[in-house]
């Protein structure tokens, strides 16, 4: 990752802070609580958590490894962590560390077994990887044989109407188009069915691969639906508009809302576990 995109991610996720917390609740804790389950985590177990925000899925995953275990949260947005930080020492979790770090280059500290990790958690986060395929299949490489590693991902359906709703109210506030939807190829489009999350996972090196759906249809409020753009990867694109832009473009949005009758909007979430295999 060139040190100028990984500004651009920190400064956006910095800005959102705040924001990503208020719909947490709603959106990114069930997710990163399910991720956790799935995984399996015993106590005793040594954890990293990639992209971790404010610690939806590092938080359940210290409280299941316990004591003796360790978690190790690392995101570029070190407002995110701060957050972080604080929900651990409300819940008296010791065994959490939040790092400010890259996960395309993170090396595990002396703290985790020479074996590695015994698992890797990254929720909604994996797709902002650079060269997603060879940085996720390093990160395997830092968990031990026989660890497991676990993802969620956007279902194809979701977000659809609620984020085409954003764009079209957005489009006429930008000084220059945006691109064609329907011809950009993301790399989270990559992994946005069960069939193509589980063969993604099993081209990294991994085995016993199992993807559950998490359904999650959240009433689209004027409240949320605001909060979430400025609490998502969305925000970004308001970046370089000024503030009275911005409203007029939170106006136009919540019209539009109401005018295309959206009374919910779609955050199911492919949540993907697998097992690592020994390399050679």
């Amino acid at each position: 990752m060139s040190s100028d995109d990984a500004q651009g991610i920190a400064a956006t996720f910095d800005a959102a802070a705040a924001d990503f917390d208020r719909v947490a609740a709603d959106v990114w804790n069930p997710t990163g609580q399910a991720l956790a389950f799935q995984a399996g985590l015993r106590p005793g177990d040594a954890v990293l958590d990639v992209g971790s925000g404010t610690g939806s899925s590092a938080l359940p995953a210290a409280a299941a490894v316990g004591p003796n275990g360790l978690v190790h949260a690392i995101d570029l947005s070190d407002e995110m962590l701060e957050r972080g930080r604080v929900k651990a020492s409300d819940r008296a979790l010791l065994n959490i560390e939040f790092v400010c770090a890259d996960a395309t280059t993170w090396e595990p500290p002396s703290t985790v077994p020479e074996a590695g990790y015994d698992a890797l958690l990254s929720s909604y986060a994996v797709f902002f990887l650079p060269e997603m395929d060879q940085a996720f299949a390093r990160l395997c490489r830092l968990v031990r044989p026989g660890g497991v590693v676990g993802v969620t991902a956007w279902r194809d359906t979701a977000l659809r109407e609620y984020a085409t709703t954003f764009l079209d109210a957005l489009e006429p506030h930008l000084p220059q188009p945006l691109p064609d939807r329907a011809t950009e190829m993301t790399p989270a489009q990559r992994l946005d069915a069960p069939d193509k999350l589980g063969a993604w996972l099993a081209d990294a090196g991994t085995e016993a691969v199992e993807v559950r759906t998490l359904s999650n249809l959240i009433p689209a409020t004027e409240e949320f639906c605001w909060n979430f753009v400025l609490g998502s990867g969305l925000r970004a694109t308001l970046t370089g508009l000024s503030a009275e832009v911005v409203e007029r473009v939170r106006g136009d949005f919540v019209g539009l809302i109401t005018d295309r009758g959206l009374h919910t909007v779609d955050a199911t979430t492919l949540v993907g576990t697998a097992k690592v295999i020994a390399f050679p």
